[in-house]
């Protein structure tokens, strides 16, 4: 390629404007995610190898806030041993410039496939065997995730976190071998940390319809909203012919939202939220309204994320959220977050406002 001098020199500004922009987004990533009347929301991030750890801190991550093990299984002829567990979890904690790593139990079934024949595909795989069904059908299976999991937390702080509970009867069999592997582990004088945490992922509506009793069950939640909305709304996100209907701002979905937050903070546990609506800079405002306590997303968008949080207030947050549920359908409530933003954040969200 030989461009000509004007050509070339409008690319440089504005690869000069991109780096400026970047160094830029990259001063917020310093500083934590604080409001300006001093609400705090803890930002983590969401891997699926460790690779990305390095590009997380860089952008601002505090801690992994889901770490996806189901990849262990993927494109391989057997099953991951115990120490292969081990030597992936050893790596997800400890790590300088993160405090906490969340690792959920394996997701498999629904999209995500193995050679298992025991996981082969099904007629509707997201409602079909997959993720904690899977593994309360498959102990013994299950039994060696756990137990490399519980050996990393020797190695720092870390939270187990189980996916798809849909009831309390999950998550009290789930807790029970939980602790049976532990009880093994300190019987064979392994080390392990004592302070795990063990949390659910709310990803089906029964699970946020029963928060409440879910809470007194578990040290924390994190909201899955990938799945949750899907389910909420009956709909099938990556088929494009209703993909139109995947609305995060549904009423539906923000008041289940703030039925399970609400419901985890009246037990006292921490609400996370996971899924893509965590990382989404355009509902920045309504999560705070929601008063999440942590929110993880892909780490290239935390810089921007807590751009936006740092310049807001809770009070704010609130009453935006207030309003925005007085309203009635999905389209409205997105016309309306979306004409804020504008208004409020011009350099974020470039458009014609009045």
């Amino acid at each position: 390629m030989n461009p000509d001098p004007e050509v070339a020199r409008r690319y440089q500004e504005k690869k000069k404007l991109y780096e400026q922009v970047q160094e830029d987004f990259l001063k917020y990533a310093l500083l934590p995610a604080r409001t300006k009347d001093s609400y705090q929301v803890d930002i983590g991030c969401n891997i699926e190898f460790l690779e990305e750890i390095p590009s997380a801190v860089v952008h601002g991550a505090e801690g992994i806030g889901l770490y996806r093990t189901e990849f262990i299984y993927i494109n391989r002829d057997h099953l991951p041993t115990e120490e292969e567990h081990f030597t992936h979890y050893r790596q997800v904690v400890g790590i300088e410039g993160l405090a906490w790593a969340t690792i959920r139990t394996f997701d498999l079934g629904g999209d995500k496939f193995t050679s298992d024949p025991k996981l082969a595909k099904e007629m509707n795989p997201q409602l079909g065997l997959r993720a904690i069904r899977f593994c309360l059908k498959e102990v013994e299976q299950f039994k060696v995730q756990l137990r490399a999991i519980i050996r990393a937390s020797a190695f720092g702080k870390l939270r187990i976190m189980f996916p798809m509970v849909s009831g309390i009867e999950e998550i009290r069999e789930a807790k029970r071998i939980f602790n049976d592997v532990m009880r093994d582990l300190i019987e064979e004088d392994v080390p392990i940390g004592r302070d795990i945490e063990i949390g659910v992922m709310i990803e089906v509506p029964s699970a946020g319809i029963v928060a409440e009793e879910l809470a007194k069950e578990v040290d924390f939640f994190s909201i899955g909203t990938n799945d949750l909305i899907q389910y909420v709304l009956a709909i099938d996100r990556i088929n494009e012919r209703v993909g139109y209907l995947y609305e995060p701002l549904h009423p539906a979905v923000l008041r289940l939202i703030r039925q399970i937050t609400s419901a985890g903070h009246r037990n006292g546990i921490r609400v996370a939220m996971c899924g893509e609506m965590a990382g989404e800079p355009a509902y920045a405002l309504i999560l705070l309204g929601l008063e999440l306590d942590e929110l993880s997303m892909n780490p290239l968008g935390i810089p921007r994320m807590k751009k936006i949080i740092q310049n807001s207030t809770l009070q704010e947050s609130r009453e935006l959220l207030d309003k925005v549920l007085k309203l009635h359908s999905a389209t409205e409530i997105r016309d309306y977050v979306e004409h804020y933003m504008r208004k409020r954040f011009p350099e974020e969200f470039p458009g014609n406002e009045q």
